[in-house]
C-alpha cells in the first residue's frame, strides 16, 4: 500500500456498484475537481442465475455504473474478482451455515475482497485515494489519526458492515455520502440527472437469489450433509418437540417454521450441528447480557478490561452500553447493561466509543 502523495492527492478510485449512493459519491468527487476513476467488481458468475442480475452487485449494476461514469465523463473499469469472492465469501458462507452459525456475507466481502482489491487497483492505476458510497464517515481524532465514524443518519449507518476492513485503509478512504440522508442523496442525484437517481435499493445477498439460503448450500454441500439432513427440535430440557428438514434452515431468534401447540410462541435458542438438534423455547430464553466474539479487528486503540463502550449486535439494532470484560488481538467479551435477545453466532458485534468504531468481531 502507498500513502497519498502530492502528485496523487486528487486522484480517486471510486467503487461503483450501480446504485445511487456510489453514483452520487463519484459525482460529488468529480464536482470537487478531483480526477476520478470508477471501478465495478464482478463478484459472481451470473449465468443461469436469475436473481442477482437485477441487483446492484449484478449485471444490471455493472451496466448502470458504466452509464453513470459516461455521464460524468470519467474512466470506468470492470474487474473480475469471482475467484477471490468465491473463496473469501461464498465458501465461508457455506462453512458457517454448515457449522450452525449465521454469517454476514457483506462483512466478509468488505473485509477480505472489496477494500483490499480496491487498494490494489488504486495502486496499479496511480490513485492516491479510494472512495465508496457507504453511509459512514472518516474523522480525525485528537492525535490526527483517521478513524471510522458512524454516519450522520444513524438509520442508514453502515459501520456495522465495515468493522473488518484493514485499519490502514482509513488514511486514504473517502466516504462522500456519509454526512447525508438517503432522501438528500436521491434529491442530489436527481438535480444532477444521474441515471440511477430513482433506482430502488437492493437488500438481498447477491449470490442468494430469492433469499433461498438452503438452495446455495445444496449447490456446495454433499446431498447427505448434516446441515441439510432431518433432525430434531428439542426444548431446553431435552424434550423432543418435533422434526425439522435440516438445521441450515434455521437461525437463532427465528420463529417461522417451528412446531406449534405451545402456550406461547417459540423461538430458536440454539443450533447443535453435532447432533442436528435445533433447540427452541420462549422469547425470554433468548435474552443474554454476555457477548463473546472472535476474529476481532481493531480500527482504533484496543479497549482495556473495564472500559465502557457501546456495542451493536445486529444491523439496525440500537447501540447498547456495555463493559469490556476481556480484549485481545483477536477476541473480546463484553457484558451489556441490559439483556438483548438473539445474540446470534456468526453475526457481528461492533464496539463504539461514542461515534467512533473501535473494532468488531464475529459472535461465537
Amino acid at each position: 500500500m502507498i500513502a497519498p502523495s502530492r502528485t496523487l492527492a486528487d486522484t480517486v478510485l471510486v467503487a461503483m456498484s450501480g446504485g445511487v449512493d456510489s453514483s452520487l459519491s463519484a459525482a460529488r468527487l468529480v464536482r470537487e475537481g478531483r480526477r476520478v476513476i470508477g471501478v465495478t467488481m464482478k463478484t459472481f458468475c451470473y449465468s443461469g442465475v436469475e436473481g442477482p442480475g437485477r441487483t446492484c452487485c449484478g449485471l444490471e449494476g455493472i451496466a448502470d455504473a458504466k452509464s453513470v461514469a459516461a455521464q460524468l465523463d470519467m474512466a470506468h473499469f470492470v474487474y473480475d474478482v469471482e475467484e477471490d469472492f468465491t473463496r473469501d465469501v461464498i465458501e465461508d458462507f457455506v462453512a458457517e451455515y454448515a457449522a450452525g452459525r449465521t454469517p454476514i456475507p457483506c462483512v466478509r466481502c468488505n473485509s477480505f475482497t472489496k477494500f483490499r482489491d480496491l487498494v490494489s487497483r488504486a495502486d496499479d492505476l496511480g490513485c492516491g485515494w479510494i472512495a465508496t458510497g457507504h453511509y459512514a464517515r472518516v474523522r480525525r481524532d485528537g492525535n490526527g489519526a483517521a478513524r471510522l465514524s458512524r454516519a450522520t443518519d444513524d438509520r442508514k449507518d453502515q459501520t456495522y458492515f465495515l468493522w473488518g476492513i484493514p485499519a490502514t485503509v482509513l488514511e486514504r478512504l473517502l466516504l462522500p455520502v456519509g454526512e447525508m440522508t438517503k432522501p438528500e442523496v436521491r434529491a442530489a442525484a436527481r438535480r444532477l440527472g444521474l441515471d440511477t437517481a430513482e433506482k430502488p435499493e437492493s437488500f438481498e445477498i447477491c449470490f442468494v437469489p430469492d433469499n433461498d439460503y438452503a438452495g446455495v448450500l445444496r449447490r456446495y454441500l454433499p446431498r447427505d450433509h448434516p446441515a441439510l439432513s432431518p433432525g430434531t427440535f428439542r426444548l431446553a430440557d431435552g424434550t423432543e418437540a418435533g422434526r425439522h428438514p435440516g438445521y441450515a434452515h434455521f437461525t437463532v431468534g427465528q420463529r417461522k417454521g417451528l412446531p406449534g401447540g405451545f402456550a406461547e410462541p417459540m423461538f430458536v435458542l440454539e443450533i447443535r450441528p453435532e447432533t442436528r438438534d435445533v433447540v427452541i423455547g420462549p422469547r425470554e430464553a433468548l435474552a443474554t447480557t454476555r457477548v463473546r466474539s472472535g476474529a476481532a479487528n481493531w480500527l482504533a486503540e484496543r479497549p482495556e478490561p473495564g472500559e465502557r463502550v457501546g456495542v451493536r449486535i445486529r444491523h439496525g439494532a440500537p447501540i447498547v452500553d456495555a463493559v469490556v470484560r476481556t480484549a485481545s488481538d483477536d477476541a473480546f467479551e463484553v457484558e451489556m447493561a441490559r439483556p438483548q435477545a438473539a445474540v446470534t453466532p456468526g453475526q457481528s458485534a461492533v464496539l463504539y466509543r461514542e461515534d467512533i468504531v473501535v473494532g468488531g468481531g464475529v459472535i461465537r
